[in-house]
């Protein structure tokens, strides 16, 4: 009998592989999205200014190692020089000492075959010969004076190779160091550059305000510490006057007011004559003038017109002289600035210093508690 049951409808599977296609899209997609890397967000103008400064500061601080590099390397240079030359003076007195063993020799082999000279010349070690052979017994006066002049040049030539060839390798090191430091700067400022380049007009016009507001701020401190410098000297003078009257107008010097205080500013006067002359003369790293200059290049350059030798890098100015604190900073003190003391000034009085700030500037004036102030120092 056959059966009147309605045939099973066959499951269908493929909606389930279209979900589940779906889902794995979604989750990966959502995966994807989770592992991708957040926008960098654009750094704030007052972030780009801190970049740039930190970049022209560590351009300063590599400056001042180049500096100390190129000197170091002039000085080995000299040296070195100095030691090439040294050694074809004692080589050429080696020659001359080497042909009176030989006449000396020559004689012997013309009047009867080689000896004892000769054998000397010929000799892997003179002195070996001597001690074995007994032969400083049987020379004459003369020919004892020519070997010995012979070993005495033979033995200074060969030390001052040995010290030309050190030399060279002292050289070369510090050509070394004087490229890599150098690159380091051009690395810093071309950094700099590239962070402004990508400033836009109005962007460049906000800056600018930023600049302003804290060159506006570095000279209000100037302008109090010029207020309180004025204020101290006329206590100075007061009591100077007083102190006078009280001597019946015979009495010694102040402190502050003559004496060696008095010859300081006479060379300062002259020190800073220089440098505002070179006002408007642009920085230059690595300068020392006529035409540019880089911080230290510029007060060596100064004092120097003052008749007083300074060092070259800032590192090694900041140890001549008398260091003072800010307040009793007078015309033509060192000021310096930042913790690895990197950039300096000269104080011109009032809170203001004339000095070459960084690369795309001039020699100017400028307050200075424009930077973080290191220390004063006064050269002489």
């Amino acid at each position: 009998m056959a059966s009147h049951r309605k045939p099973r409808t066959p499951v269908r599977t493929a909606p389930a592989i279209g979900i589940t296609t779906a889902a794995l899209t979604s989750v990966a997609l959502l995966s994807g999205s989770a592992q991708a890397a957040p926008a960098k967000p654009k750094p704030t103008l007052e972030e780009v200014q801190k970049q740039v400064d930190d970049l022209y500061r560590q351009a300063g601080t590599a400056t001042q190692k180049y500096n100390a590099a190129k000197e170091d390397a002039a000085k080995q240079r000299k040296r070195v020089d100095k030691l090439l030359d040294d050694v074809a003076s004692r080589t050429e007195k080696l020659n001359d000492a080497r042909r009176a063993l030989g006449s000396f020799a020559a004689a012997q082999y013309r009047t009867g075959g080689l000896g004892d000279t000769a054998t000397l010349l010929l000799a892997d070690s003179p002195q070996a010969y001597f001690d074995q052979d007994h032969l400083m017994d049987r020379l004459t006066t003369r020919q004892k004076a020519a070997v010995d002049d012979y070993q005495k040049q033979q033995a200074a030539t060969a030390k001052k190779r040995t010290e030309a060839s050190e030399g060279l390798v002292g050289l070369t090191d510090s050509q070394t160091e004087l490229k890599t430091t150098k690159d380091t700067v051009q690395k810093k400022l071309g950094s700099a550059r590239t962070l402004l380049s990508k400033l836009t007009a109005e962007e460049k016009a906000r800056l600018a305000a930023i600049e302003k507001k804290k060159q506006e701020e570095a000279e209000r401190k100037a302008a109090e510490l010029a207020k309180k410098q004025a204020a101290e000297e006329k206590k100075r003078k007061q009591e100077q006057e007083q102190a006078a009257g009280s001597d019946g107008g015979s009495g010694q010097p102040g402190s502050g007011g003559s004496g060696s205080s008095t010859g300081y500013a006479a060379k300062a006067q002259k020190a800073l004559d220089f440098a505002r002359a070179q006002i408007g003369k642009p920085y230059v790293w690595g300068a020392t003038g006529p035409d540019s200059y880089d911080c230290s290049g510029l007060t060596q350059a100064a004092w120097k017109a003052a008749g007083i030798s300074l060092p070259r890098t800032t590192w090694d100015q900041v140890e001549v002289g008398t260091t003072v604190s800010v307040d009793d900073a007078q015309p033509g003190d060192l000021v310096f600035f930042y913790d690895d003391i990197s950039h300096v000034g000269m104080y011109i009085g009032n809170g203001q210093m004339i000095h070459a700030p960084k690369p795309g500037a001039s020699v100017r004036v400028e307050s200075i508690y424009y930077m973080p102030i290191h220390s004063v120092v006064r050269p002489a």
